[in-house]
């Protein structure tokens, strides 16, 4: 499939992303988080800001985020990755915000459920990358995507906590809107959310079944899956690329379409 691309941004300064949203690009890039984690400003008419995902434990970044802010009532979080909470304990500590979370290990202030309206967006709990994560739905079609749809890659789906079938329901279930901008956790926005997520939806499932012929050949351990379908992929990668692997066999596990014996997946029937 086909990602985006933008130039390396700024650090430290708000960078425009929809009406009322910026961003401050964290400067924590890498291989799985692009040029950095995505921390969002959103205005408010009372002149605050709410922080969406604060970062990671990076004293500039906090810096910046604080200058640029001003006074911050609330603090949002769309999911417990450290990328994306790092900064959280110390931002709470300086302003006294409240914190909203669907995950109860940072002690929100706010327990997210799905389908709360808080801030003029609706919490949709997507879970798969984590189990916790959520994205949040203006009513114009702004939408913040964090780590579930991302432009610039694929999303990493890693278990225990991440969990395939629940991205692909998570991802199905995007689909039935008609959002019309996603703002990701990392990297560009997205301008055509709907092509972009089938298209995610699409290469998750050439995946599986790609992984299912494999074992139509022989029964095999997850490097042979990462040699077959990962050819030329950087070996710092390969880690990432089995955990992937890892998350469709056991969607297919769970579905009782393979079966694991002695660290070997063989296909049943």
């Amino acid at each position: 499939m086909q990602f985006l691309t933008e130039p390396e941004p700024v650090r430290g300064v708000l960078l425009p992303a929809s009406q009322g949203i910026s961003r401050i690009v964290a400067p924590n890039p890498g291989p799985m988080t692009c040029h950095g984690t995505n921390t969002y400003l959103i205005a408010q008419d009372d002149g605050t800001n709410i922080v969406l995902d604060p970062g990671p434990d990076d004293a500039a970044h906090l810096a910046a985020v604080l200058d640029a802010a001003g006074r911050i009532s609330a603090i949002f979080v769309s999911h417990i990755h450290h990328d994306h909470i790092g900064a959280l304990p110390a931002l709470r500590a300086a302003t006294g915000a409240p914190v909203h979370a669907m995950s109860p290990s940072v002690s929100p202030d706010h327990l997210w459920q799905d389908g709360d309206k808080v801030a003029g967006f609706t919490v949709i709990h997507t879970p798969g990358h984590a189990s916790d994560h959520v994205c949040l739905a203006r009513e114009d079609g702004v939408v913040f995507s964090a780590d579930h749809i991302m432009g610039w890659s694929t999303t990493l789906v890693s278990a225990p906590d991440g969990d395939m079938a629940a991205y692909f329901t998570s991802l199905e279930r995007m689909l039935t809107r008609n959002d019309s901008l996603y703002l990701p956790g990392h990297g560009p926005s997205i301008t055509d959310p709907k092509t972009h997520t089938k298209a995610l939806l699409t290469h998750r499932q050439e995946r599986e079944a790609a992984v299912l012929t494999i074992l139509t050949e022989r029964p095999s351990a997850i490097a042979r899956f990462v040699n077959s379908l990962y050819a030329g992929l950087p070996e710092r990668l390969h880690l990432a690329a089995a955990r992937s692997i890892e998350a469709h066999l056991l969607k297919l596990h769970a579905e009782g379409r393979v079966v694991l014996t002695d660290g070997v997946w063989a296909r049943v029937g």
